[in-house]
């Protein structure tokens, strides 16, 4: 069923707000994917927050223009569903990446970041990347490094000397 000049419109609007707000962007070939499939990626998408778009490539061509994804412009060719991080930089990735282990007609195809196009091999590390919680504690852990080692460091002596009078102690009491 081809869309209304308003319905066009309104995808357009609707992506363009999405891509000047998300962080990454993936691009993938979704031929061969069951219906079920699909819906399964889409609820996937939702519960990860990752933005997931199946439209024609002259309206998404649209859409990215004046954003950080205009690079993804070109290489617009084929059916493709587009997945927009809009929470962290790796959801989207790590949403393809996994979807892709487990249903091999889903081939990633682009990856965009920070307005340049990264080789479809990117998209491992992309997707490696850590989400906000963990690398808020891996922020957490290395700024409470220093602080620990100083504690123990101080009471290390006051410990050595109870250690030391508990050895002598026993030393009496065994002779």
């Amino acid at each position: 069923m081809a869309l209304s000049l308003e319905q066009k419109k309104a995808v357009v609007a609707e992506v363009s707000v999405i891509a000047q707000s998300a962080h990454s962007a993936v691009a993938a070939e979704y031929r061969g994917l069951t219906v079920g499939e699909m819906t399964e990626l889409r609820r996937k998408a939702r519960a990860e927050g990752v933005y997931l778009k199946v439209a024609k490539n002259t309206l998404v061509r649209r859409a990215v223009e004046g954003t950080d994804f205009e690079c993804m412009a070109e290489e617009l060719t084929g059916p493709l569903l587009f997945a927009f991080s809009t929470e962290d930089p790796g959801a989207a990735a790590r949403l393809v990446k996994d979807f892709a282990k487990q249903h091999d007609k889903l081939i990633a195809r682009m990856v965009a970041v920070g307005a340049r196009l990264h080789d479809v091999s990117e998209l491992e590390r992309l997707a490696s990347l850590p989400t906000r919680d963990q690398a808020i504690s891996m922020l957490m852990g290395v700024m409470k490094a220093p602080i620990s080692k100083f504690v123990r460091t101080l009471a290390e002596p006051h410990a050595k000397l109870a250690r030391t009078v508990a050895a002598v102690r026993d030393s009496k009491q065994a002779a």
